[in-house]
């Protein structure tokens, strides 16, 4: 599927990828756009003639109210859209409302509901363990029965190119009595996936894991910023706070399930089987590469084809208990590490805790220092795609 739109064929962003986002030109209000090369379609004008099933969504600062219509309505939208993009009949009709993106301004593209990160990689999870369990077995006994995760916070998930800065908190030195409280000196990344929820549930009632497809709309490349010392401080015996709360930054762009129909591929395996509800027959992850950029360089390439547990496997434990879910919650599959020490997703793997710098001399985030996340996946029509990418620079604490 080639676009007529100059530019989209081999951009990444050509008629077989056409992520979701919210853009803004000067002195106008937010709307629902879709990317298609190095421009955003104005999906608020098409709609009223192309799209009357849901002509008003699109004029909405956030996509929650198309997030809530449900996958025939996702699909239905997408199927149109191509037509207008590949179909020179539609040129007329579309060709004004094409945006460049350097004349507008990306923003949050949904408003967050509940936020929950998981810890789905088995080599990032071990790593941790060898790192602070050395003498007893890296995975605790849970690990390989259930999708570890905690509930984060939701507000503060930001959209890519927000400033990070750095958070204050209580650490405890190793060599000291008592903690102490000041900025962190160990901030970290995560190089996460995150999943979109499109229709909602009722109280109640679980998503099986073969729903998956039914719920979730889309994915989001995601940095879950971690402060390392303060987390290590709090962490027992409730789990993560402080260390995690104070932002997450995810790409401006959501790329719906759909664009990823020929990404999908079975992960590694799993022993034990798990319990029925987690469907050992559903576990299938995305053959996504993600590369972590620090100031310009390439210093890691975590495979998401790697991780353990699968999304459908995280979402069926998230509402297994009858927890509901609403359009715009946001769940994440921890961090991607591989089987390789370049595979690593976070800095605390890649400087295993701070005692093996990188060669430009790096264990933890600097003030100043830029992280860009970047990833790409097979496409439907044969080469890649890139999926948005997530950008933040730390700047000094406050």
């Amino acid at each position: 599927m080639t676009s007529w739109v100059e530019g989209a064929a081999g951009s990444g962003f050509d008629a077989d990828h056409l992520p979701y986002g919210v853009f803004a030109r000067p002195g106008e209000q937010p709307r629902v756009g879709v990317r298609i090369g190095a421009f955003v379609l104005d999906l608020s004008p098409i709609a009223v003639s192309q799209l009357p099933d849901v002509p008003a969504v699109f004029g909405e600062p956030t996509l929650n109210a198309f997030l809530a219509q449900g996958r025939a309505v996702w699909d239905s939208v997408r199927t149109r859209v191509v037509e207008l993009l590949t179909d020179e009949t539609g040129r007329d009709l579309v060709e004004a409302h094409l945006h460049p993106l350097a004349d507008v301004e990306l923003q949050m593209p949904f408003t967050v509901g509940d936020y929950v990160d998981f810890y789905a990689s088995l080599h990032h999870a071990t790593n941790v363990g060898r790192m602070f369990r050395p003498d007893q077995e890296p995975l605790l006994p849970n690990w390989r029965h259930l999708p570890v995760g905690y509930h984060g916070r939701g507000g503060t998930v930001v959209p890519s190119g927000t400033p990070i800065i750095r958070p204050m908190g209580q650490r405890k030195p190793p060599d000291a009595d008592a903690p102490i409280f000041g900025p962190s000196t160990r901030l970290d990344i995560e190089a996460e996936l995150g999943f979109v929820v499109g229709a909602g549930t009722t109280l109640g009632d679980p998503v099986t894991a073969d729903a998956f497809a039914d719920h979730v709309f889309g994915v989001v490349g995601l940095n879950d910023w971690s402060a390392r010392d303060i987390q290590a401080w709090e962490y027992v015996p409730l789990g993560p706070f402080l260390g995690k709360s104070f932002a997450t930054s995810i790409s401006a762009w959501v790329t719906p399930l759909a664009a990823l129909d020929d990404a999908w591929v079975d992960l590694p395996g799993q022993d034990p089987e798990p319990l029925p509800y987690l469907a050992p027959g559903d576990t299938e992850g995305l053959d996504i590469d993600v590369e972590v950029v620090l100031n310009g360089e390439v210093v890691s390439r975590p495979p998401y084809r790697t991780m353990y547990w699968s999304p459908a496997q995280m979402l069926a434990h998230l509402t297994v208990n009858g927890a509901s879910i609403r359009p715009g919650d946001l769940f994440a599959s921890g961090t991607i590490s591989g089987p390789k020490p370049e595979q690593r997703g976070s800095f605390l793997e890649l400087s295993w805790g701070g005692t093996e710098p990188l060669p430009d001399g790096h264990t933890f985030l600097d003030d100043g220092d830029e992280v860009v996340l970047r990833y790409t996946a097979p496409g439907t029509g044969g080469g890649r795609i890139a999926l948005g990418e997530v950008v933040g620079r730390v700047e000094p604490a406050r």
